[in-house]
């Protein structure tokens, strides 16, 4: 039977439940009305849109290409052979969208690949609440066929609700992906994340939970340790136990500020060379010249944005924000593209694919941080709304025009815009 929450939004939508206005009740036979039941406290986390507005004939997908058998039991040899199948039917995708927690969902998503990206990561999910509550399922994740490759990425510390979880999604995406990187204080109550890696027994239970029962590759985001051996021997392990895939954020678990510590690219290759399954690098990625060379000097199969995407979701399609122009002015030229044009691409898919207003009101700020730099006050009348709707996000952008304002992408001579060409050296 087909997962409920995988019929909402961008596939279907019947699975959804009505409106608070539709689910009014009789008391009694004389009809009486029950009054609207109070909208939720946190107006940030309804949805955007209906939708029902936007409901498609819904498609069957197929299991992706593994093979449909599980991968145990095979040989280390086997199993990096169909590892390294599985990432070439793919198209051996070098640009990837990083899991982002309320910020890669769909419509984010959906702009990044128009710009470039070859594949993308859900937001991380947890695998214990996704399992019990229906709402979460259908608001946290949603896919359409038009978004693969995809990784989805659930957190954990039980491998038999991981395993329940991963089930779920399976049909519907190319990896289910294991976080065991996040090391933020939420990781470390809940006991999940880069919190795993003290623990390299149950890591491993995790790893061969999902190996042995899906008919998807496993895969692993997961940062270094301080010490380079350690962190080779746990991605060994990974791979010994399973793993197809395995992303190295260059970062140890105590480097929580992307902006001071600098991520550590030789540990990425060091990683790369002791495995036999492809490695994707995560730390360091501003603008495709970043790209380039962490390929180079990593050797790894593709590579992983986060933050820098959020502000600049074109990234991939060769696009820069002025931040990144200040050397090399001579070789960059207006693109013709600016991040309030982005915020409207978004805002769009969002009427598509709805999601909650949290999201949305996350992505507003990034996108337009240096338009609010120059005129606070428009900031200023967006942090005052409790309930935002997108035509206020719309007038909000036209606002911003009206008063002369242009924060301009830049590209340089060798990319074209929208993602046709990545200036990429194979």
């Amino acid at each position: 039977m087909k997962p409920k929450f995988l019929l909402s939004r961008c596939i279907s939508s019947n699975s959804r439940s009505k409106s608070p206005m539709a689910q009014t009740q009789t008391r009694t036979r004389t009809l009486t009305i029950a009054p609207d039941p109070p909208p939720p406290q946190d107006l940030d986390d309804t949805l955007c849109s209906n939708p029902d507005l936007y409901q498609q004939e819904e498609e069957e997908q197929s299991c992706p290409s593994f093979p449909c058998t599980p991968s145990f039991p095979l040989s280390g040899e086997e199993r990096v052979e169909r590892a390294w199948a599985h990432w070439a039917k793919l198209g051996r995708p070098k640009l990837i969208v990083a899991p982002m927690v309320d910020n890669s969902e769909l419509p984010f998503r959906m702009l990044c690949r128009k710009y470039g990206a070859e594949g993308a990561y859900t937001p991380m999910l947890h695998s214990r609440i996704f399992t019990e509550n229906e709402k979460y399922r259908n608001e946290e994740f949603t896919t359409c066929k038009e978004d693969r490759p995809l990784f989805v990425q659930f957190c954990t510390n039980d491998p038999n609700t991981l395993l329940e979880a991963a089930q779920r999604v399976e049909p519907y995406c190319d990896y289910v992906d294991i976080n065991l990187g996040c090391p933020q204080r939420i990781a470390k109550r809940g006991y999940y994340g880069a919190f795993l890696m003290e623990n390299l027994p149950l890591v491993k239970s995790l790893v061969q939970k999902l190996a042995l029962n899906l008919h998807v590759p496993v895969s692993c985001k997961i940062r270094i340790f301080p010490n380079l051996e350690d962190t080779i021997n746990y991605a060994r392990m990974l791979e010994d136990a399973g793993c197809a895939l395995i992303a190295v954020h260059g970062r140890t678990r105590d480097e929580k500020d992307g902006k001071k510590f600098r991520a550590d690219w030789n540990a990425i290759k060091a990683v790369k060379n002791a495995v036999r399954i492809p490695v994707l690098a995560n730390g360091n990625v501003r603008h495709m010249d970043d790209v380039q060379n962490c390929l180079d000097e990593t050797g790894v199969d593709g590579v992983l944005s986060a933050e820098s995407l959020l502000e600049n979701p074109a990234l991939f399609a060769g696009f820069r924000t002025a931040e990144w122009v200040a050397d090399c002015e001579e070789s960059n030229k207006n693109g013709i593209l600016d991040q309030a044009d982005l915020l409207v691409e978004y805002l769009k898919l969002c009427e598509r694919y709805p999601v909650p207003w949290r999201m949305i009101r996350s992505h507003v700020h990034k996108m337009l941080k240096d338009f609010f730099r120059i005129h606070p006050h428009v900031r200023e009348d967006l942090n005052a709304q409790s309930k935002l709707t997108l035509e206020f996000l719309y007038n909000m952008v036209d606002r911003l025009r009206a008063l002369d304002v242009s924060v301009p992408l830049y590209l340089k001579d060798a990319h074209v815009a929208g993602g046709s060409v990545t200036g990429l050296v194979a």
